[in-house]
């Protein structure tokens, strides 16, 4: 299979040369990795069009890889750093030769009989994104002989033969039955999946390692499985299989295979790879993929077989036809009975008991009575297909093997109120637009002077815009910009979620960013408090001048200023079964930051007796509260994003609100961004529009080289830093940056030294990093590090993703890393396995546009740095200071967590 890629020729201002598609001495293509991510190169052909030649007779053209250019390369060019191919041609001089020599594509594609031409393996590593960008040149080989001089078209082809490289494959996991559809895998042998048969089947679905085109076949894949006994001896494999057993099937099959008998008793576990198969040019091969984590497994015959599970209300088992039921936070009832095999002739059961769970709760248990149990609270999070899974638990407290119902929730009400706050500076306008669809609409007239209107600062990226309060004056007495609907948006008597993005840009006085008032006071509010430095959400007792105030805070002080946060505050009145009441005992508030929530929920008649549930009469006020029947705590910088439901959203409902999804992915914002190409002396300025500092070099060890358009770094002093943060960093954030290491740098170093690409400080730590790491001599690692650490400096948790690879030296990288404070993921106990909830955070790092998966992603505890954000220095300043030997061209940085796609179109095409 090929694969075309179009290169833009550019040459060096070489002195007496016409360039541009004229007598080139050096002519350069620049070609991105993107198209072949996820591909293993078969063969290579560069092709240019030869226009001209000065004579008739042939003269050889070299295609050198060079490092990269840019609108700063100035003759002669950049560093050469290997021949690819070369041809002795001559074309394009026509009837002037004999026979007539017309234009003419000229392939340049490895040689046999060359062992040093290396076009197939340079692509092949530029496709595994071990640097960034592939920069080829033509050149004449002797550039002294005149009659050597050619003319080629400015735009050439990279074509290259490929196979899809595997990935590891998904839905991995063993049932005991061939004829369903999905398979469990229990991660720890202390807590191994129970299976009754002596025959258990396994199950994978094979995968490319990257998917080109949403919705196509690709790939010639097959999945292997591997069984491995660890009872009877150290593990060792028993058993292995393919599917299918022949031919190849595309990515995204699912496969199953049933094992041979096992051992009653035994301890197994089960892990699977994908092969993908390939032919070309009369030769083939195979890839694999990495294999997935161990499921283990148990066979005990006598354990409970799995149980029978039927619906009560309101959801209903999904087969042909899968209809949406309930809606999130909607409990259901369903009946749990032991498999008909568990009962005796005479009627009994040792049955005693089941636990249950949907993906994303933690297990719950529930005893039977006498042959059966019924229970009402399965609570789906969220809208979409959901898993019960229910297991039987026996008189010896034995679980057995699982059984799975499939149902669907559908979509809960949507929110009553949506403003995006997306007018642009300048246009006059002062109506913020409600576009929610349920309910009546309730738009928001801004009201103010100085620094009251819109900013291109916002949440959702480029072509986005946000609500300006109150920044652009020094006076207090005109600090009082704001908006409001002139009705109430929803009625806080009842359940109610608000939620806002906001940029606090001043935090000397409180500052309110939704809040919605009676005739003395307001209902609740949403605000920064400066007595407690935290953000809260509270609400009153009633509507007086002197309210009693109920306040979920933060989990932490001292917020970032000039960063974005998502705020979000939850009023349930419903109970623990989540059914409607009016019982003003049961409700509560609880605040939510970046999707996560603060504390546990504050119950309000616990916090005073006073408490009445009340309705405000006022609309939602955006960037001011009310009290003792006057308006104040206006805010201070940017509000984005608003939205109001008539209900409280699940915690993962809330989670889901923060990730800004736009079309199915998460939008992100592009929030500093430093360009060594833009350098003024000895600094690198901030070119966002968010009021950041330079980065400053520092005296020694740093210099900045115009042909590279890089920061050039002695790795023992030099750096530059900057003062941050520039993120949010308990939320999602992306770090990007290009790199080069200087390999006779790095042989100095001993092994097991680590060089800091970019980070943040957090005391005597970096909360986040990029690094480099020497293994041993002549062998680099890439790494993405976020770190926790307790009041005396102590790390309490870290999480690391090394890379696959090892880094390639002397030419430009793209490294980016990833924090996703919204992705999920569930905890096992170490003590027992038994024991699982969902969690929130994971890591993720990038080299070129490829995610390295690592079981050490996972993060929990995010904690805000502070201080110097540096480029080529770490934390250890006062030991070997982890300087970088090297060079750097420039760190980005997004509120957000970018998609592997998002990485690829957004950064790797724009790099």
């Amino acid at each position: 299979m090929f694969d075309g890629d179009k290169g833009v020729g550019k040459c060096g201002n070489a002195d007496g040369y016409y360039c541009g598609g004229g007598y080139v001495d050096r002519m350069y293509f620049e070609f991105a990795p993107t198209t072949l991510a996820g591909k293993y190169v078969l063969d290579a052909t560069f092709r240019a069009k030869e226009t001209w030649s000065f004579n008739c007779d042939p003269h050889t053209v070299d295609l050198v890889r060079t490092d990269n250019i840019s609108e700063g390369t100035r003759w002669p060019g950049p560093k050469q750093l290997d021949l690819m191919v070369d041809q002795n041609v001559a074309a394009g001089r026509g009837d002037l030769c004999s026979p007539d020599q017309p234009d003419k594509w000229i392939d340049f594609n490895d040689s046999s009989k060359e062992s040093n031409e290396n076009l197939k393996s340079t692509v092949r590593s530029f496709a595994a994104g071990k640097f960034s960008r592939l920069t080829l040149m033509l050149r004449a080989h002797d550039e002294s002989d005149a009659r050597a001089w050619k003319r080629f078209d400015d735009s050439a082809e990279l074509q290259v033969a490929y196979a899809y490289k595997p990935g590891v494959p998904d839905a991995v996991g063993v049932s005991e039955g061939v004829n369903g559809k999905t398979g469990t895998c229990k991660k720890t042998s202390s807590d191994p999946l129970i299976v009754t048969v002596a025959q258990p089947t396994v199950r994978a679905t094979v995968e490319t390692q990257v998917e080109s085109h949403e919705g196509d076949e690709e790939g010639s894949l097959q999945a292997e499985f591997v069984v491995e006994r660890g009872d009877d001896a150290a593990w060792h494999q028993v058993w292995t299989g393919h599917r299918p057993d022949t031919g190849w099937h595309p990515d995204g099959t699912p496969e199953n295979m049933q094992t041979t008998e096992r051992a009653d008793k035994g301890l197994y576990r089960y892990r699977a790879r994908t092969q993908s198969h390939w032919y070309y040019d009369g030769k083939s091969g195979d890839l694999w993929s990495a294999y997935s984590a161990w499921c283990y497994f148990k066979i005990d015959s006598s354990a409970p077989k799995a149980p029978r599970i039927t619906s009560v209300s309101p959801y209903t088992e999904c087969a042909t036809v899968c209809e949406g039921k309930g809606g999130p936070g909607v409990p259901g009832s369903f009946t749990f009975q032991p498999n008909t095999a568990d009962i005796d002739s005479s009627g009994h059961t040792d049955i005693t008991a089941y636990k249950y769970k949907l993906l994303s709760t933690s297990a719950k248990t529930v005893t039977t009575t006498p042959l059966k149990a019924q229970v009402k609270d399965v609570t789906p999070p969220l809208s979409g297909t959901q898993v019960l899974t229910v297991w039987a638990i026996d008189v010896h407290n034995r679980p057995g093997t699982p059984a799975e119902f499939v149902f669907k929730v559908q979509p809960a009400t949507p929110e009553v109120g949506r403003w995006h706050l997306d007018s642009p500076p300048g246009s006059g306008i002062m109506t913020a637009k409600d576009t929610a669809t349920e309910g009546t609409r309730h738009d928001a007239s801004l009201v103010g002077d100085a620094g009251t209107g819109w900013s291109t600062r916002a949440r959702r990226g480029d072509a986005d815009n946000s609500l300006r309060l109150n920044d652009d004056t020094t006076d207090p007495a005109k600090q009082t910009g704001y908006a409001a609907t002139s009705t109430p948006a929803i009625n806080t008597r009842d359940s109610f979620t608000v939620s806002a993005w906001v940029q606090l840009s001043n935090a000397s006085a409180n500052r309110v960013v939704l809040s919605e008032p009676g005739t003395n006071g307001s209902s609740f509010a949403l605000y920064y408090s400066a007595t407690y430095k935290k953000w809260v959400f509270n609400r009153t007792d009633k509507d007086a001048n002197s309210p009693v105030v109920i306040r979920s805070m933060a989990d932490h002080d001292n917020p970032p200023l000039n960063v974005w946060t998502h705020v979000a505050g939850v009023f349930k009145t419903e109970g623990d079964d989540n059914e409607p009441d009016t019982d003003p005992t049961n409700d509560t508030i609880q605040l939510f930051i970046n999707g996560q929530p603060q504390g546990q929920p504050v119950n309000l008649s616990n916090a005073t007796g006073t408490y009445t549930p009340w309705a405000a009469t006022g609309g939602l006020q955006f960037g001011r509260s009310k009290s003792a029947g006057a308006y104040g705590e206006y805010h201070f910088g940017l509000i984005d994003e608003v939205a109001a439901w008539q209900r409280a959203l699940q915690p993962e409902e809330v989670a889901e609100e923060a990730r800004v999804n736009q079309g199915g992915v998460p939008a992100n914002e592009l929030v500093a961004q430093w360009d060594a190409s833009s350098a003024k002396g000895t600094e690198v300025p901030e070119s966002t529009a968010y009021p950041l500092p330079a980065m400053k070099l520092s005296a020694s060890g740093a210099t900045l080289n115009q042909d590279d358009n890089a920061l050039l770094l002695n790795g023992t002093a030099g750096y530059a830093a900057s003062t941050g943060p520039v993120v949010d960093e308990t939320g999602s954030f992306t770090v990007s940056a290009s790199v080069r290491l200087d390999a006779e740098a790095l042989k100095t170093k001993p092994a097991g030294y680590q060089a800091q690409v970019a980070g943040q400080r957090m005391g005597p730590e970096s909360s986040w990093a990029l690094w480099v790491v020497k293994r041993t001599d002549d062998v680099y690692q890439w790494k993405f590090t976020r770190t926790a650490v307790e009041s005396t400096g102590k790390v309490t948790q870290q999480a690391e993703v090394p890379a696959g690879d090892a880094a390639e030296t002397d030419t430009w990288v793209q490294l980016t890393g990833v924090f996703d404070g919204q992705e999920s993921w569930e905890w096992t106990d170490s003590s027992d396995g038994s024991k699982t909830e969902t969690r929130y955070g994971k890591c993720h790092l990038y080299v070129g546009p490829f995610d390295q998966a690592a079981d050490t992603a996972t993060f929990t505890t995010p904690q805000q740095g502070s201080g110097e954000l540096s480029l080529g220095r770490g934390t250890a300043a006062g030991s070997n200071g982890n300087y970088l030997p090297g060079a750097l061209q420039g760190l980005r940085v997004w509120t957000g967590a970018m998609t592997a796609d998002q990485v690829r179109s957004q950064i790797i095409d724009s790099a």
